[in-house]
């Protein structure tokens, strides 16, 4: 167990890097022989990409969403709710945050979660993507803080994050030297060797790419995996609805949920592993309040 208040690599930190680590992530050694053929057999993450859709009940996390509202989380939200969760679960379950490079399984560092918004919210409106990097302790209004930062820079006027800029650089170049940029990108972070400055802007180098989809009215889609990069996992979730149904003593009520969909690169961790962490979304949607402290340990990776 390690220090929930110490930053999302501490963990790491007292560990000597080693042959074959990435600046992105420690390489984990002790795997069974299959997870260790596996990334070879099945190289491509869109090629060991699993689907996964969930119905979530949300009369709890309404009325918990409703409360942060109160207490001064101005626009507190579903997106802010399935973040906080996700950082929750990555601080008791780390294999979920790991990735594969080089047909190598990694620990990543840090808690690293992408998005697109719409500067404006209109057909025309210019999308951005942005990039929050989280640490395991965070608490619900700790993800509110960085991603209130992060939606303010991102809605200034102009490109102005550090994605839109490295986008309108790569599109000054012609076709065939982008399509050959792109081939040595890939090559590079085949070895661990991309330059850190682009590393730190690609929206596909990270933890969890999330999408709501429900602020537009939409169900939840089942996104593809980005064969460039490294994110391992892609979550949408659709708008609040309702339905009815016979409780143990007879009576119809009615319930609020919420459909959700998950990719998930099935080569980072087994399929009991990833039960577990569905156990802990549904404890986490029924008691939301642990969302307000930071968890009393941070486990970590295996070695």
């Amino acid at each position: 167990m390690a220090d929930p208040k110490s930053p999302a690599g501490a963990q790491n930190s007292a560990r000597r890097r080693r042959w074959g680590d990435r600046y992105d992530g420690r390489r984990l050694r002790a795997m069974d022989p299959m997870n260790i053929i596996i990334p070879y057999v099945m190289p491509s993450r869109t090629g060991a990409a699993n689907s996964f859709h969930g119905r979530a009940f949300v009369r709890e996390a309404e009325r918990y969403i409703r409360q942060k509202r109160v207490e001064g989380l101005k626009g507190f939200g579903m997106l802010h709710f399935f973040i906080s969760l996700y950082v929750r679960i990555v601080s008791q379950r780390p294999g979920v945050n790991r990735f594969i490079s080089g047909q190598r399984l990694f620990a990543r560092h840090n808690i690293e979660i992408v998005l697109t918004v719409k500067k404006e919210l209109s057909v025309s409106g210019q999308e951005t993507t942005i990039k929050i990097t989280c640490l395991p302790a965070d608490t619900a209004a700790d993800i509110h803080r960085r991603l209130a930062e992060a939606l303010e820079e991102a809605r200034r006027a102009g490109d102005s994050n550090d994605v839109d800029n490295l986008a309108r650089l790569l599109t000054k170049a012609p076709g065939f030297a982008l399509k050959g940029l792109v081939w040595l990108l890939k090559k590079l972070d085949y070895f661990g060797l991309m330059p850190k400055a682009f590393h730190r802007a690609s929206p596909f180098h990270a933890s969890l790419f999330v999408t709501d989809l429900g602020s537009i009215n939409l169900p939840p889609v089942h996104h593809h995996l980005y064969d460039f990069g490294n994110c391992p996992l892609f979550l949408a979730f659709g708008p609040k609805q309702k339905d009815f149904a016979v409780d143990q003593t007879g009576q119809v009520t009615m319930r609020r949920f919420l459909d959700y969909s998950l990719t998930l690169d099935e080569r980072i961790c087994d399929g009991f592993y990833f039960s577990a962490i569905l156990r802990m979304v549904e404890d986490i949607f029924k008691r939301p309040e642990q969302l307000d402290t930071p968890p009393e340990a941070v486990t970590e990776d295996i070695d």
